[in-house]
């Protein structure tokens, strides 16, 4: 069992937390947060588990790993400062706010031997091993994906509140919070676009409400539709020269239907996990047994890829966020 800390004390942490139980390969051990009272109702539920107001402090217990679901522009200095400390880390989309953030993190893992991972719990479903599969003896002509919810901070946000999500301080936003699963779905099915644009909705801050993305390959083009002040109940759908695959979501994949060009249905063998983050729990317990490099540099270089598509589709639709103000400037 690896003894697992928790900075961030949101609802994801107590659904990651579920999840790592579910798969019997974590122990809570240790939350931290900056807030002794938040800390002590966030732990509530869950039995003797320390609580930390030091970082410093939480970092020096025996640990394992640690799940970081601090705000988003936050994440890049939990996790240096993780990795620094010598343990593993486990860190929510987005992992960074910038790609070369996250060069920085497989730099400072490689040099003091732990490993990170960046939380994209699509990226690990089961499901697109099947959809995979199926898609092998196909050409693809194209998909369109979409992933929009409407968010539970949109009243504080329309009350003239800025929460976290919505800030260019903490680098929200529906493309980093939402459509990072849209694209990392992309690059499990077709592998790296060649190039990608996003134009949005947005408020002056720049943050985007919502957007419509694309990502080029060189035979056909991914359509992305996100957003966090709409809901959108549309499928995803990927076009072949056979028919068209149509999911029911790009993450938590439930169904999948194929309708050939003839119009005959074919249902893929799609068998949902327990619980919607289970798999990605699975997935980084079995790099921290197995320590299998080369299946662990593929999730490296994904990320990567993922993170850089983002960056590109920020500077096509002018998004700022504050990190990027000592950087080099979006064009």
């Amino acid at each position: 069992m690896f003894k697992l800390g928790i900075i961030g004390t949101g609802q994801i942490s107590h659904e990651f937390i579920q999840a790592a139980k579910l798969s019997g390969s974590y122990q809570l051990q240790a939350v931290f947060s900056r807030s002794l009272a938040s800390a002590q109702t966030f732990a509530k539920p869950y039995q003797d588990v320390k609580l930390y107001t030091d970082l410093a402090a939480f970092l020096d217990s025996p640990l394992d790993i640690v799940y970081i679901a601090s705000p988003n522009s936050l994440h890049f200095q939990h996790a240096k400062q993780t990795i620094l400390a010598g343990k593993n880390a486990i860190i929510e989309k987005p992992a960074v706010s910038r790609p070369e953030q996250w060069q920085e993190l497989i730099d400072l893992s490689i040099k003091h031997k732990v490993f990170i991972f960046e939380a994209a719990r699509n990226y690990h479903e089961v499901a697109f091993d099947s959809i995979r599969q199926f898609l092998a003896d196909k050409t693809i002509w194209g998909a369109h994906f979409t992933f929009a919810k409407y968010s539970s901070k949109m009243r504080a946000l329309l009350s003239g509140e800025e929460p976290n999500v919505f800030s260019a301080r903490f680098s929200g936003g529906a493309l980093m919070d939402l459509g990072i699963y849209p694209i990392y779905a992309a690059h499990t099915l077709f592998g790296t676009p060649k190039a990608a644009t996003y134009k949005a909705h947005q408020l002056e801050n720049t943050i985007d409400l919502n957007g419509l993305g694309s990502l080029i390959y060189p035979n056909f083009q991914v359509g992305i539709l996100t957003g966090k002040n709409i809901n959108s109940h549309l499928p995803s759908e990927i076009y072949t020269d056979q028919g068209t695959l149509t999911l029911n979501s790009i993450e938590s994949i439930k169904s999948a239907v194929f309708c050939s060009l003839d119009g005959e249905e074919t249902i893929l063998p799609i068998q949902p996990a327990q619980h919607p983050m289970l798999e990605e729990a699975q997935a980084f317990a079995l790099i921290l047994s197995s320590k299998n490099r080369l299946l662990y540099e593929k999730w490296l270089d994904t990320a990567k890829n993922v993170h850089e598509n983002l960056f590109a589709m920020r500077q096509d639709a002018g998004i700022r966020f504050e990190v990027d103000d000592d950087k080099k400037t979006l064009s």
